[in-house]
């Protein structure tokens, strides 16, 4: 069998391009596919085990078989040959069904009109929003409910990116919460998705992916450089709903007396002119 897994292994990285890795080809390659330390930098693992693994000469714990598949592109058969080759037990990706805001959480939005807030589902999924939320970070309606994400709204969406002023601080945070909830759901291919499409396009994130830095999603401080109101210092805090814990309400606000306060308030008449009026989920 470990002969078996290491001509799998051998095969699936043979047959995928750099360009499918999200890796620039040199034009120096004297054989198709990926290198063995390609693969290993991409599934944050050393050359020297990957090499012991497709030798034969070292066994792969289940995570390293999730990272091996996400890499090499692997389809759901094939990453259960993967596991079965390994001895190990695959399990299906769990599917569950779409999320949506409760009610209460909506309602409290809508309550909210001088105060940024928007709901994060699973795998910070944007579920809902306030006009303000809106008005500070992009207009969340316009976006194909697919894309509605936040960690990807952070490294794919460029104005969203400019505005921060400690854009690595901030990526940093959310790849580190991002992965503490994979470790809570690991066989959701929701954030098995998520991830391999940000590896592709973004390097930062696949160094920071690899790096396994875990962090819960409690309080903080964001400064952001707006474009219509300026500098915000705004502090943020977390709302996780009791009837759901996989929904938490972000809400952000500015200590009043300060010029992020006076700020804020502008943006929030600015939002609530009917020119500028942002839609709600859909």
């Amino acid at each position: 069998m470990s002969s078996e897994l290491g001509d799998f292994l051998k095969a699936r990285r043979r047959q995928l391009s750099p360009a499918e890795a999200g890796l620039v080809d040199d034009g120096r390659r004297r054989v198709p596919g990926l290198r063995r330390e390609e693969v290993a930098l991409l599934a944050s693992i050393s050359p020297d085990y990957y090499t012991r693994l497709e030798q034969g000469r070292r066994r792969a714990a289940e995570p390293v078989l999730d990272a091996l598949a996400r890499v090499l592109r692997l389809t759901e058969d094939e990453r259960v040959y993967l596991f079965e080759l390994s001895g190990k037990d695959a399990g299906r990706p769990r599917s569950r069904p779409a999320q949506r805001a409760q009610p209460q959480l909506q309602r409290l939005l809508d309550d909210l009109t001088n105060t940024p807030a928007l709901v994060l589902g699973r795998c910070t999924d944007i579920l809902a929003w306030n006009p303000l939320a809106a008005a500070l970070f992009t207009d969340f309606a316009a976006l194909p409910r697919e894309q509605r994400n936040f960690v990807r709204l952070v490294f794919c969406d460029t104005a969203m990116r400019a505005m921060y002023v400690d854009w690595d601080h901030v990526a940093r945070a959310c790849v580190a919460q991002l992965r503490m909830e994979a470790s809570r759901d690991p066989r959701n291919p929701r954030w098995m998705m998520l991830v391999g499409e940000l590896s592709v396009q973004d390097r930062d994130f696949r160094r920071w992916w690899g790096d396994h830095r875990v962090a819960e999603r409690t309080a903080g401080t964001k400064t952001l450089r707006h474009p219509v109101a300026g500098e915000l210092a705004l502090d943020w805090s977390t709302l996780t709903d009791a009837a759901d814990p996989d929904q938490q309400l972000i809400a952000l606000t500015a200590a009043p007396g300060t010029s992020s306060h006076d700020r804020l308030r502008l943006l929030a008449s600015w939002a609530a002119e009917p020119s500028t009026a942002r839609a709600g989920p859909a």
